[in-house]
């Protein structure tokens, strides 16, 4: 990143951070480490040893985790009484580097209390018009995003349907159709087949994602078999995740549990439950919605740069 890139970033940061100034939107620290993680199959965290803590022998290491997001250390927060919280932070994930990601990368996350997922969607499209003055946005379900591009509904087509979408469009792989995973086909198809036609001139929010996919939000009310979540495309890059927020304990743990279950049927090493975060939510966790957003991509879009590499001081090949 050059000198003149990172005046420019700087006043970018600044500009968000006056935005929830406005809004009485507060800043705050939670850690980087944490005894805790996140059970996502799709989701892959960094981990390390540490052997000083008050309850453990110096000779017995305790493995902790660089998070993927701060989302549960914020909730937790939210769970003890604090009000409306963002933050802008470091994030961790053990992915490929690449045009629009590296593994170590800005986050910027906050949380609405007393907001669904409308209303945040909305304040995502109000942070954007302000810092890169972009058009009013398009909302469109995750239903019918697959039915306009694809021909098909997401909801009741079996795993056959989704393959034959997958080969017309000549992208069809043996390991897509021996995992024998709808969910997986679903996801394929959304990533490489229809998220370069989405938000191309304006932003796009995809709402109401299927419940497999979205193991953090509340279950709709007017469609159980999807759930409460949206993401934001802009310019043909992801910006965006969000949620209204799950604040039952008990569904919670039954969602970690079906990670896990799939977790091993990808042969995947499962992952303990975080106890501090449930614990958290049986306290009792207010009506909230939290959405994620890539400040990296952000700034590629905001300062007109093709690679994330354009945007950061130093990618992980350079470290």
């Amino acid at each position: 990143m050059k000198w003149e890139v990172a005046k420019s970033r700087g006043n970018v940061i600044n500009e968000i951070r006056d935005f929830f100034k406005n809004k009485n939107v507060i800043e705050v620290e939670t850690p980087s480490l944490s005894m805790g993680t996140v059970t996502d199959p799709y989701l892959d965290a960094f981990s390390t040893q540490y052997n000083y803590l008050d309850n453990s022998d110096i000779n017995q290491s305790q493995q902790l985790y660089l998070q993927t997001s701060p989302e549960f250390h914020m909730k937790r927060l939210l769970a003890s009484g604090y009000g409306c919280i963002f933050q802008i932070c470091k994030a961790f994930r053990h992915e490929d580097s690449g045009r629009y990601h590296n593994p170590e990368f800005t986050l910027l996350e906050w949380y609405r209390i007393g907001f669904d997922q409308h209303d945040l969607m909305a304040e995502v499209d109000e942070l954007l018009s302000t810092v890169v003055k972009s058009p009013k946005s398009e909302k469109i379900s995750y239903q019918n995003l697959f039915i306009k591009f694809v021909s098909i509904d997401p909801l009741t087509a079996t795993f056959n349907q989704l393959y034959e979408v997958i080969e017309l469009q000549g992208k069809a792989a043996d390991w897509l159709y021996e995992s024998d995973d709808c969910d997986l086909l679903l996801q394929f198809i959304f990533s490489e087949i229809i998220e370069k036609n989405i938000g191309l001139s304006r932003p796009c929010f995809v709402y109401n994602f299927p419940i497999a996919q979205a193991s953090l939000a509340k279950e709709c009310v007017e469609d159980n078999r999807v759930a409460q979540r949206f993401e934001c495309y802009f310019k043909g890059v992801e910006l965006a995740n969000g949620f209204n927020e799950l604040t039952d304990a008990n569904i919670q743990i039954t969602r970690f549990e079906q990670d896990n279950s799939k977790r091993q049927q990808l042969g995947l090493v499962t992952k303990n439950i975080d106890e501090n975060f449930i614990k958290a939510l049986q306290s009792g966790l207010p009506q909230c919605a939290g959405v994620a957003l890539g400040i990296d991509r952000l700034m590629m879009i905001a300062l007109e740069k093709s690679a994330i590499e354009d945007v950061i001081s130093f990618p992980i090949e350079r470290a």
